[in-house]
């Protein structure tokens, strides 16, 4: 938990590096978060059916937007990538896949152009 507040404290912080744990703790918590609204959503009847989305959870995807964005571009400058890399995720299924490989790469060791290593 203390690595997804973390990464809220660092709300639009996109210069720096973010380990491996700072992001898939974030991916995790936030995907738990989103799973537990979805469900209060259905259960309060808030659920759209044209976004598929309820007032709860649509909030909170619009909260934790900056934040997400911001810790990809941080893990993306740990494993020496510009944060521009992040559009690789707008071409169907190959960018997404060459995203995730990317978020799962081991830090580069030493300090980069992004900074000393957050290890």
């Amino acid at each position: 938990m203390n690595w997804y507040l973390e990464t809220l404290k660092k709300y639009a912080v996109f210069s720096g590096r973010a380990r491996r744990k700072e992001y898939w703790y974030f991916f995790l918590f936030n995907f738990l978060i989103s799973i537990l609204l979805v469900v209060i959503d259905s259960a309060m009847g808030t659920v759209s059916a044209e976004t598929g989305l309820g007032l709860l959870s649509g909030i909170y995807s619009l909260a934790v937007l900056i934040p997400g964005i911001s810790v990809t571009v941080r893990r993306l400058h740990d494993t020496d990538r510009s944060g521009w890399w992040c559009f690789i995720a707008l071409i169907p299924v190959i960018g997404g896949i060459v995203l995730l490989i990317f978020m799962a790469l081991d830090s580069t060791p030493g300090d980069n152009q992004y900074g000393p290593n957050p290890k």
